[in-house]
C-alpha cells in the first residue's frame, strides 16, 4: 500500500473536487453514498492513508454522478 499513497491521496482529491464542483457538502455526500462523513472525511484528506472499497467507490461516483472512471484521471 505504500507505493499507491499518491494515488490513494489523488482519489481522495478528486472525489473532494467533484464534491465541491456540484455543490454538496461532505455530509450530504456521505448519505448519498451510504457512508458516515468521518469515514468520506478520512477518504478526501490529502494524508490519507485509509483505503476504500471498490463497492464504496463505485456508490461514491454514483452519488456525485459521474463515471468512476473520472475519480482516476490524476492530474500530476
Amino acid at each position: 500500500m505504500e507505493k499507491h499513497i499518491k494515488k490513494f491521496q489523488q482519489l481522495g482529491l478528486n472525489i473532494s473536487y467533484y464534491r465541491r464542483l456540484i455543490g454538496l457538502s461532505q455530509i450530504k455526500l456521505a448519505e448519498k453514498a451510504n457512508i458516515s462523513r468521518t469515514h468520506l472525511s478520512q477518504i478526501e484528506a490529502p494524508n490519507m492513508k485509509k483505503s476504500l472499497s471498490i463497492s464504496t467507490l463505485f456508490d461514491i461516483a454514483d452519488a456525485l454522478d459521474i463515471d468512476v472512471a473520472k475519480l482516476f484521471e490524476f492530474r500530476e
